[in-house]
C-alpha cells in the first residue's frame, strides 16, 4: 500500500527529523574534528550550565508545540494557501522566480522579526533573567542545542516568526518545506562549533557560526543578534561586532571579537 504524505505534513515533519539528522552528524564528526571546533571539548562539559539530556527534552517541547503551531495555520488557511497545481500553465523560469522572491521575503520577514525580539530580550533584564538566559546557559554551543530555549521565547522567536515569515511570503506549504528545512539546518550549522573549511553556509553566509559563537562569548553578548540568515539589522543599528578566527596554541581554533584585540 503506498503511503502518500500532504505537503502540509512534510511542512511539519521534515524540517524537525532535518535536526536531528544534521545535528547527529555535526556530533558524530566532532571528536574526529577537534582542529576545526572553536572551544576545546573540556569547555564544553565545564562551561555549559545545562546538561544535554535536559537540552534534548526542550528541544523536543519546543518542536512539539512548533509541530501543533503549524498544523493550526495549515489548517486554518487549508482553503486559501495555494495548491501545487495551480501554476502547471507557468514556465518554469516563472516558476523559479516566484519561489525565489517567496524565499527571499520570507527570509527577511524572519530576520527582521527574531533581530528585533532577540536583542529586546538582552535589553529587559525581566525578558533575559526568566526567558533568554535559557538560551545562554549554553555558553559554548553546539549542534543539537541550536533550539534549547525557553518554550515561550522558541514560540515568539521561531514558530510566530515563522508562521509570519509564511504568510507574508505567500509561499505555499510545499515550498515552505524546503524553507523551513533550510532555517532549520542554518540554525544547526550557527551552533555547531566547528568552522569548517568548505562549509557552504560559512562560504555564503557572514552570519555563521563564527559571527554567533560571538554572541555567545559573555563580554559580545550585547553584539550579533541576528539570525538565522544575514547580518543586515547589526550593521543597520550598530550591533555588529567583527572577529577574527585565531589558531590556538594548544590546537583548534579560537573566535576573538575585534575589539577585544589589543
Amino acid at each position: 500500500m503506498e503511503l502518500v504524505f500532504s505537503d502540509e505534513a512534510l511542512a511539519i515533519v521534515v524540517p524537525i527529523a532535518a535536526y536531528w539528522v544534521y545535528s547527529g552528524m555535526y556530533m558524530a564528526l566532532g571528536r574526529s574534528m577537534d582542529q576545526y571546533r572553536l572551544h576545546p571539548r573540556d569547555e564544553e562539559r565545564s562551561k555549559n550550565l545545562v546538561p544535554k539530556r535536559d537540552v534534548v527534552k526542550v528541544v523536543l517541547l519546543q518542536q512539539l508545540l512548533q509541530a501543533a503551531v503549524a498544523a493550526t495555520v495549515f489548517t486554518v488557511l487549508g482553503g486559501e494557501i495555494p495548491a501545487a497545481g495551480e501554476s502547471r500553465q507557468r514556465t518554469t523560469w516563472a516558476i523559479c522566480l516566484t519561489v525565489a522572491l517567496q524565499i527571499a521575503v520570507g527570509m527577511a520577514v524572519l530576520d527582521g522579526w527574531q533581530y528585533a525580539w532577540h536583542r529586546y530580550m538582552h535589553r529587559n533584564k525581566f525578558l533575559y533573567r526568566h526567558v533568554h538566559s535559557w538560551h545562554h546557559r549554553l555558553v559554548v554551543p553546539y549542534a543539537f542545542g541550536a533550539q534549547y530555549n525557553h518554550p515561550v521565547e522558541g514560540l515568539l522567536l521561531d514558530t510566530v516568526g515563522g508562521a509570519l515569515a509564511f504568510l507574508a511570503s505567500g509561499m505555499s506549504p510545499r515550498v515552505s518545506i524546503f524553507f523551513f528545512t533550510l532555517c532549520t539546518i542554518k540554525g544547526v550549522d550557527d551552533h555547531c562549533g566547528l568552522w569548517l573549511p568548505g562549509n557552504v553556509f560559512r562560504l555564503c553566509f557572514w552570519n555563521n557560526t563564527a559571527y554567533h559563537d560571538v554572541h555567545h562569548q559573555p563580554r559580545a553578548g550585547r553584539y550579533n543578534f541576528s539570525q538565522p540568515f544575514f547580518v543586515t539589522w547589526d550593521k543597520v543599528f550598530g550591533t555588529h561586532m567583527p572577529y577574527v578566527v585565531e589558531h590556538r596554541p594548544q590546537g583548534g581554533l579560537h573566535v576573538r571579537p575585534m575589539e577585544a584585540l589589543s
